[in-house]
């Protein structure tokens, strides 16, 4: 064997992943880091001071905060609206690998066994199937109005401070949920009326407003009061209305809480009253059965707020 293959079979030594403070050829002290070839190289003479460097960083390249957090592998976070969490591991029903082949008659009966004894270890004890129970109560309920994640995390939250004050035991966990999701929407100022929520249970408006009042009783939930201009870009995005009248109508709002005629009516019905007048000024005419069912309010509602922010207000509107 020649001395030059011996050469080449020797394995190299390591250098150090270190970039000196000035390069020994030229002494510059701005050097290039070559990622893709693993070296630092000098860039006033284009020596190479270092090789072998690893890159300690991501292999994927994120041009925004938000693309950061969602390539970032450590793992789902935590979610109070999993009842356990989110820590377990949760095994599909579809019967298929990894490619997409389904399983042979053995493995599936083998994986079978794991799925049955992997919901047992998931569910174990009556508060993990109370919360369980909850849980999927509210991502129906939220999924049938549209919440965001962080409605449904803060009722989630509301709800397992519930559960540790023992408010729950002795009522229906579909109502004590419904009443954490109308709080959890007052506290975040999402536009959701009871009567909205309590639509979806099978428990009633009542009882879903009997434990809201427990709720803010014993939990300590500070709730804002509710703003008619929270309701207003709701309404009218469901009429389809312009800018220009929500505008219009925050405008009316705004002066009428000046005024102080505001205090001690329903927000909604402040304002799609306030949004049928701006409809009529800007002459984008809706009815007032249309605004009171995109508001879930009555007709006499929109009709005798109408009639109080016109008369207060001394607004004068086209004829109908």
């Amino acid at each position: 064997m020649s001395s030059s293959l011996a050469e080449k079979r020797e394995p190299r030594k390591e250098v150090e992943d270190t970039t000196p403070n000035r390069c020994p050829e030229c002494g510059g002290t701005l050097f290039i880091h070559n990622y893709e070839r693993g070296e630092v190289v000098c860039a006033n003479c284009g020596l190479v001071v270092s090789e072998r460097v690893i890159d300690q960083g991501p292999e994927w390249r994120a041009f925004t905060p938000e693309e950061r957090e969602k390539r970032s592998r450590v793992g789902s976070p935590l979610s109070p609206a999993v009842h356990d969490r989110g820590l377990s591991t949760v095994i599909d029903w579809r019967d298929k690998d990894a490619m997409g082949r389904r399983l042979e008659p053995r493995k599936r009966i083998e994986i079978l066994r794991w799925r049955k004894w992997q919901i047992r270890t998931r569910v174990h004890s009556s508060l993990d199937r109370n919360l369980a129970q909850a849980m999927s109560e509210l991502d129906r309920i939220s999924s049938q109005l549209g919440l965001p994640r962080s409605v449904k995390d803060e009722a989630a939250v509301i709800y397992r401070r519930a559960v540790e004050k023992g408010l729950v035991r002795g009522r229906s966990i579909e109502s004590v949920m419904a009443a954490a999701i109308y709080a959890a929407c007052r506290e975040l100022k999402i536009p959701r009326t009871l009567d909205e929520i309590a639509k979806y249970t099978k428990s009633g408006r009542k009882d879903v407003a009997r434990c809201y009042r427990l709720l803010l009783r014993e939990v300590s939930i500070r709730v804002p009061i509710a703003d008619p201009l929270d309701f207003i870009s709701r309404i009218g995005g469901t009429l389809g209305l312009s800018g220009v009248t929500q505008h219009r109508a925050a405008e009316i709002i705004k002066e009428a809480k000046r005024l102080g005629i505001t205090a001690g009516k329903d927000p909604a019905g402040l304002a799609a009253a306030a949004i049928y007048i701006a409809s009529l000024l800007e002459n984008e005419r809706k009815t007032q059965k249309e605004i009171a069912q995109a508001a879930q309010v009555t007709e006499v509602t929109v009709r005798n707020r109408y009639k109080e922010l016109i008369r207060t207000l001394k607004i004068e509107v086209p004829a109908q």
